[in-house]
Order: C-alpha cells, then structure tokens, then sequence
C-alpha cells in the first residue's frame, strides 16, 4: 500500500461518531446495500457485492447498510455472507416494517409484521443480534405506539443494540420517544434533497438522535460521472426519478459541473467528496455512501481531514439557486399504505 494511501486511511480512522445512549461507535461514512439487492437497480453481481463491503471494511468503514426489502432480502443475504468470519467488525443497521406481495411494497410496521420480520433478518444476516434497527417508514395504519412498544420489547431482549426510524416526521418522533427509546433517525440527504434542515435536524441534534442521511450522492447524480446521454435500463428506479428526467436533469447535471469546478479549484478534490463533507459539515453523523464495485468507495478517502469554509458553503448555495430552477424531492419513492 503506497504511504499516501495509508495516510488517508490514517485520517479517515479519525472520522468516526458514537451513537448516543449506546456503546456504538461508527464510521461518518457507511456503505449503503441498496443497489447490492438488484431490485430497481438493474440486477445484482453477489461476488462484487461481497468484495465491496469487504473493501468497505479494509478501508475503515464498520457501518453496513441494509434493509429486507432490498432485493426482498437479497441484499441482506449479501451482507451476511460478506461479514462471515468477520461480525464483529461491522455495525449493521437494517429496518422493519415495509411487505412485499407481487414485486410490490407496501408499508407494515405492525407488531406482529415486526416479531415475524426479525427474525427472517437475523436468519439472512447469519447473525444473533442487530446494531441498529430502524422502522422503515412510518405506517399509517397502525398506532405509534403498537410499533414504539414492538421495538423497545427487541431492545430490552437484546436482539437489538439501538432503536432506529427512517423517513418520520418530528410529531412522529415525540410520539415514538414517549413509548420507547430513539438513537438514531435516518432520513434523506444531499445537495439537492434538503427538506430536514428546517426542523427534523435541528431537533436530533438537539436530543441527542444520531442522523444517517441516505442518498448521499442522489442516486448517483453527485457521483460526477453521469452525462446528458446517460441511460438506465430494466427497473433502474432513475428512469421515473424526476431528477433525471428533461429539463430537470440538465439542470442538475449544469449544477454538479460547477460544483465540481468549486471542488477542484478550493480544495483539489471532486464533486463527489464536496458532496459529502458538506453533509458532514451540516451535522449529519453519518452519510450513507453506496456502492457495488469495491472502486467506487476510493472516493471517500478523500473526504477527511478537511472541512468546507464560508466562502465555499455561500459559493454552493449560489450554484444550486442559480442551476436548478424546479427543484424536487425524492418523494417519489415512498412506498404506498396498505388498503
């Protein structure tokens, strides 16, 4: 290993975060499986999956991202294979709540759905215990509290090691704490889907809520590698993300030319690690990095030891207002209630 490599892996080392109210202590940056499982990807290769989180972990991120309904659990038979031998050195963190019936899903984050789905992913994980456990999305269908006490009862069994949600609201946030503890909220985040910086943010930081923030690089968009011809084939979900679809893509693809100008001029670096490090810098705990190729996770070397000064974060926020006239969230993959 050349000594510059070594040298950011030393710095890298340094950037790791507890969780609040657990022993857990992860890597800012975690390895996010959803592409891994193939559904609405485009197909899934389980040697290169397996060798990804393999790197991921030789590289010093310990946080592996999963969830049953990717891949309707082919991801998280990936990750426990890749981890055989090697559980203890990995935090995993995958979720509860989300069915499937006929390639499609729906949300369940019922108490029966909940003590049925653990133990098919502890099954495929090939593991005794889950780090994080998170409550996919909220579901309408069933009380706050009938799912809040479902997961405190995992907890104080220990069959989890912290109680996690994704994609709620801060109401449904107080609701959930009244029943049970809450560690961790993981929501999406980037450059170009912000919708949690006006309350959700601010009030996990100020309750002690380690925050993940999916989508780091929006579906590839702040990758820096996607061009006006690009094309998505089979299910790839970026054939009906609006993101990626005219005028809306050319207007972002103008954004992430400027910001990677920004990011090689100030900091010699790219698109892809200003991304990052500006979610780091907001106060993101951890960025959900994802991947399938053990290459594309040597871009996230280069994201530590630095930080973004004012006149790059004032620089950035001129780009987006200036590039992206319609902008749009990614509101389009929530999964449906049940009828």
């Amino acid at each position: 290993m050349p000594p510059s490599t070594q040298a950011k892996l030393r710095e890298f080392d340094n950037e790791f975060v507890k969780i609040p109210g657990t022993s857990l202590k992860v890597s800012r940056v975690a390895l996010g499986t959803w592409a891994m499982g193939g559904w609405m990807w485009g197909g899934t290769d389980e040697s290169e999956s397996i060798a990804t989180i393999r790197a991921a972990l030789d590289q010093g991120i310990n946080l592996i991202d999963t969830a049953p309904v990717y891949g309707f659990g082919v991801s998280e038979e990936i990750v426990g294979k890749a981890l055989m031998g090697v559980r203890s050195a990995a935090v995993i963190a995958t979720k509860v709540g989300v069915e499937w019936r006929d390639g499609k899903v729906y949300r369940n984050a019922s108490r029966n759905r909940i003590m049925a789905e653990i133990h098919d992913s502890l099954r495929r994980l090939r593991t005794d215990y889950i780090d994080i456990y998170h409550v996919h999305w909220p579901d309408p269908l069933v009380p706050m509290e009938e799912t809040a006490g479902a997961m405190r009862e995992l907890y104080q069994q220990g069959k989890i090691r912290a109680i996690g949600v994704s994609n709620f609201t801060v109401a449904q946030m107080q609701t959930f704490r009244a029943i049970a503890p809450l560690h961790v909220l993981e929501s999406p985040y980037n450059l170009f889907e912000r919708a949690i910086d006006d309350e959700i943010l601010p009030y996990c930081l100020a309750n002690g809520i380690a925050t993940l923030g999916y989508g780091a690089l929006c579906r590839g968009l702040l990758s820096g590698r996607m061009r006006p011809d690009s094309t998505f084939g089979g299910d790839d979900l970026r054939r009906i993300d609006p993101k990626f679809q005219p005028p809306r893509f050319a207007q972002y693809l103008n954004a992430v030319a400027q910001l990677d100008q920004l990011a090689q001029h100030r900091y010699q670096r790219h698109v892809i690690q200003l991304a990052v490090r500006w979610m780091l810098d907001r106060g993101i705990s951890v960025a959900l990095w994802g991947g399938r190729h053990p290459e594309q996770l040597h871009a996230a070397l280069g994201l530590a030891g630095w930080s973004l000064d004012a006149a790059a974060r004032a620089r950035i926020e001129h780009i987006l207002s200036s590039t992206i006239t319609d902008p749009i969230g990614p509101e389009f993959m929530a999964p449906p209630a049940r009828t």
